[in-house]
């Protein structure tokens, strides 16, 4: 299929501009609503198809960029499009999850609709756009262009607080990108392109390669985001809707990882090597501190927020220790938290559209009327605490043994993060599931109905298919990520 990666960026975009054409005054309010969540649904389903498409037609076998697109566009900067074994699962990621958002906020979203599913479709073109950029400048667009729907989801159709959190979300992650943008104009001037694979194959200065190295870990740091720059991310959560906090947690936290395994391992090895004890350092932290502060929060999705941060530790400490299984598990951790984090916040959505709180002590015994919630609940708490036989086990041991081969310590102390999730996260469960019921808004909360069935239904299998059978990812990744590790182990002499 010939410009596969335009059609995939930018089919949302052309869903979005239907939704405008339709919005004119013949109809009435609630049939512009109807059109605008059907024209999302086509849409984002629409991209899926063409998404497997393209993943049923890229070769594994070969580690370079695949389905490339190039054309000139302004001051030598290119339309240079490209995907690799790595970047290839976050478009096809990304588009699993972005039919379930619009579905999930079916009946929930009842203002302002057309604008809703508008900014959710633009946020998809410039998720994938980030993902299948080869350009350093057209990266750029796309990696801060995304910011603006995020905020328009949290900042409208959120909490009481969305305001507040939608500013903090906006201005850290903003800040970061600002050093970003001056290195990558450093880069640029030095090397003499803004070709992505060209300057994985620039050799710079090795003093400069650590400011470069840090500029970019300090916009992809707070997109994890890492300790100690994660504070927006719980309040964001809880600000923002069911969906929005889906797509947030499922694919633009992993928007650091990738940028990481971008940039940051091939393009500056040297700084890599040097600054990979901080990085082991504050991942140990990350999934430490926040295991102890989940397990001290009284709202639901604050719990859930915080498991991110953690889980996302495994992936920054898998990612510098610059092997092929360290790096092989990252990728794969950061696919299995999409699809589990996305399930969380979603059962959280299931009883928070029908009681309006996320309060813990507000539930307890759920168990007796809705079996169904419960079962599901409890095979993503299992997943989420790394249960073999789920996603979730493959990421994390695979990530420690990855990282065991160069940090032991590192690995010993992240291990027993993984003991607090299940703290957590079972005692999350038992307060909201187990015993009777004494609330008595409880007595009559009916379980989940088909259309929450159907959207669960495809994360339960995708969370239990990768839980038996990783190979469907790491035989993706093996041959992009064994060049990626190459290029930084024969840099540094490795």
């Amino acid at each position: 299929m010939p410009y596969v990666l335009s059609i995939v960026t930018f089919m949302p975009l052309v869903g979005a501009l239907l939704i405008v054409l339709l919005r004119g005054p013949g109809k009435d309010q609630a049939g512009r609503d109807a059109n605008a969540k059907w024209i999302a649904l086509g849409t984002t389903v629409a991209t899926l198809a063409v998404s497997l498409v393209m993943l049923a037609g890229y070769d594994a076998s070969d580690p370079g960029y695949q389905f490339v697109e190039r054309f000139d566009w302004f001051a030598g900067a290119q339309y240079h499009m490209g995907v690799d074994g790595v970047s290839i699962l976050f478009v096809v990621l990304n588009a699993f999850l972005m039919p379930l958002c619009i579905a999930a906020s079916w009946t929930s979203i009842k203002e302002r609709i057309p604008e809703y599913m508008i900014a959710f479709l633009v946020l998809e073109t410039l998720v994938n756009g980030v993902f299948t950029s080869l350009d350093l400048f057209l990266f750029y667009i796309f990696f801060e262009g995304g910011l603006v729907p995020m905020f328009l989801i949290i900042g409208i159709w959120g909490g009481k607080d969305r305001v507040y959190a939608a500013y903090k979300f906006f201005l850290y992650t903003l800040l970061g990108s600002v050093l970003m943008l001056a290195a990558m104009l450093y880069m640029a001037n030095t090397a003499g392109t803004t070709s992505i694979p060209e300057l994985s194959k620039f050799a710079f200065d090795s003093n400069t390669q650590i400011l470069l190295w840090l500029a970019f870990f300090a916009s992809f740091a707070v997109k994890m985001p890492m300790w100690p720059v994660h504070t927006w991310l719980p309040d964001a959560h809880v600000q923002a809707p069911t969906a929005g906090s889906v797509i947030l947690a499922g694919i633009l936290l992993k928007l650091g990882g990738y940028g990481f395994i971008r940039f940051n391992l091939p393009m500056f090895p040297h700084a890599s090597e040097v600054l990979a004890p901080l990085v082991f350092g504050l991942s140990v932290v990350a999934i430490i501190y926040t295991s102890l502060v989940a397990f001290r929060q009284t709202d639901i999705k604050k719990l859930i927020a915080y498991s991110s941060v953690a889980h996302m530790g495994f992936v920054t400490m898998g990612i510098f220790a610059g092997n092929d299984l360290g790096v092989q598990g990252a990728v794969f951790q950061m696919i299995s938290h999409g699809l589990i984090s996305g399930a969380l916040f979603l059962c959280v959505g299931v009883v928070y559209d029908r009681m309006h709180t996320r309060e813990i002590a507000f539930y307890g015994g759920l168990a007796e009327r809705m079996p169904w919630y419960a079962a599901t609940f409890m095979l993503f708490t299992m997943a989420n605490v790394g249960l073999p036989g789920t996603s979730g086990f493959i990421g994390e041991i695979t990530t420690m043994a990855g990282t065991y081969q160069v940090s032991t310590w590192t690995v010993f102390l992240a291990a027993t993060g993984v003991i607090l999730s299940a703290v957590y996260a079972l005692t999350l469960y038992r307060k909201v599931i187990f015993g009777t019921i004494t609330n008595p808004a409880l007595k009559t909360i009916e379980d989940m109905d088909w259309r929450e069935v159907a959207i669960f239904a495809p994360l339960i299998a995708g969370t239990l298919w990768l839980g038996v059978y990783p190979a469907a990812v790491l035989n993706i990744t093996e041959a992009s990520v064994h060049a990626v590790v190459s290029t930084y182990q024969a840099a540094i002499g490795g």
